[in-house]
Parts: C-alpha cells; sequence; structure tokens
C-alpha cells in the first residue's frame, strides 16, 4: 500500500533540504500518517484507516460517512 492517506488522499512532497550555506539537496516531506480504527455507526463495525493527523482532526467534525462520501470510497470493502 502507498503511503496515502485514504480520506484526502494526502502524500509525500518533493522538497529542497537547504544549508546554511544555501547548498540545496532533494528530501521528500512524508505526510504524517497513523493507522486508525474508527468507528462507522452505519454498519455498525470498526474500519481501519491510514490517515493523515489532519484527516483525523477533520474525522472528529464532518463524521466518516461524510468524508467517505466525498473521497468516493466505499467503507463495506474495508
Amino acid at each position: 500500500m502507498a503511503r496515502k492517506c485514504q480520506l484526502t488522499g494526502k502524500q509525500a512532497n518533493n522538497a529542497f533540504a537547504v544549508s546554511h550555506s544555501h547548498r540545496r539537496t532533494k528530501k521528500l516531506q512524508e505526510a504524517n500518517l497513523q493507522w486508525k480504527r474508527v468507528w462507522w455507526s452505519e454498519g455498525n463495525r470498526w474500519v481501519r484507516l491510514r490517515l493523515s493527523t489532519k484527516a483525523i482532526k477533520t474525522l472528529e467534525k464532518k463524521g466518516l460517512q461524510a468524508m467517505a462520501k466525498e473521497a468516493e470510497i466505499n467503507l463495506n470493502k474495508l
């Protein structure tokens, strides 16, 4: 599985690490992903998702069903 948030689609970003002498080397900025077990009340079961920390905060506000509908994810298959 790719390092990608299942609800928001966040993934790694290419960037430069800039030293004091301004020498630039490439680096990869990974998304802060966590495995999270979320209660899905409509399906009456737990769903295990790989989410970014930003998505976890948004999930508490919007709810799992609304975010899954926006991301076009079928929770029955997870």
